[in-house]
């Protein structure tokens, strides 16, 4: 029996299906992105907001603060889920220490990048350290065009988040500007998908103000609404000689977005803080401790006695002597 013509024809159909399969496995594989499977790239694998996620945070971990909550979360997704956006997002995140203006820039990038504040694409400012030297404030300009223009042209959802602005050398931070209005494209950079975050303690002394007023008038602090701080709050800024947005075109030219204001803590919200301390580190909540601690935190103003002077901030680094 001669078998040779069906082998011959099922070496052919073989070779083809090979070559097929081949030519799948090339475009599968150029489709899926390798590189971008083991490193961190500019896609929705690693860039996918987490609507459902940034709420429940800021409603489980940041305490006393009902308008920044309520703000931020609408603002970011109001900002992410429009694909016809005019302008980058901007945020500028004001009130006393320790209150919680650089953990919801935290919740912010956990909720947006798989890598959170760690991502390649988030970019942290300290302008006690990047721009200490007054002297240098030109060199600043220049260094902090091209950086950002460089990170946005390599990502456009990337994020900026610029700390201590009430130390930054006033004057600095209208270099980028244009970066941040009205503009289609800038120099033949989109940032438009970008996401640009102040925080300040600038007006601070303001928003104190109003809580102790609202308090002493008997009134609960959530009836405290942003209409009652945001006007104040932006004139703070301008007029502060020793704020970064001092006579800033930001500001008379309305680019900020949004003033958010964060309040005072009182002893309840102190209370929560060392509670979600304690359950971070593992430890059973014990609410005899929180308010304990609490109440030592509660420091002024005199004689009320009805803020923490440092909010929650050194919770983590004193709790050890409570426990």
């Amino acid at each position: 029996i001669n078998h040779f013509p069906w082998t011959r024809a099922a070496a052919h159909t073989l070779r083809l299906k090979t070559q097929e399969y081949v030519a799948f496995t090339s475009r599968f594989i150029s489709y899926i992105n390798i590189p971008c499977y083991f490193r961190e790239c500019c896609q929705p694998d690693w860039i996918s907001f987490n609507p459902k996620g940034l709420e429940v945070d800021l409603q489980q971990r940041l305490f006393g603060q009902h308008l920044a909550s309520r703000i931020i979360l609408k603002a970011v997704n109001w900002f992410i889920n429009n694909d016809n956006t005019k302008k980058p997002l901007v945020l500028s995140l004001h009130g006393p220490t320790g209150t919680g203006k650089s953990f919801v820039s935290k919740m912010i990038a956990q909720n947006l990048y798989k890598e959170g504040m760690d991502s390649k694409f988030v970019h942290l400012l300290l302008s006690t350290f990047h721009f200490r030297h007054v002297s240098q404030i030109e060199t600043y300009r220049s260094q902090l065009q091209q950086w950002i223009k460089g990170n946005v042209s390599n990502c456009e959802r990337s994020m900026f988040i610029f700390d201590e602005m009430d130390n930054m050398p006033p004057g600095l931070i209208d270099s980028i500007k244009p970066y941040l209005d009205y503009h289609h494209k800038v120099d033949g950079v989109s940032y438009r998908k970008a996401i640009f975050i102040f925080l300040s303690n600038a007006g601070g002394q303001h928003i104190v103000q109003t809580a102790l007023e609202f308090w002493k008038a008997g009134r609960d602090r959530e009836e405290i609404k942003l209409c009652d701080l945001e006007s104040a709050l932006s004139l703070s800024e301008l007029n502060d000689k020793s704020s970064g947005l001092w006579h800033s075109s930001l500001i008379e030219e309305h680019l900020v977005d949004f003033f958010v204001p964060f309040l005072p803590l009182e002893h309840k919200h102190v209370v929560q803080c060392v509670l979600a301390a304690m359950e971070d580190d593992g430890l059973k909540p014990d609410t005899s401790v929180a308010d304990q601690m609490a109440g030592d935190f509660i420091d002024f103003p005199k004689p009320e006695r009805l803020f923490s002077s440092h909010g929650c901030m050194k919770i983590d680094s004193k709790l050890p002597y409570y426990v």
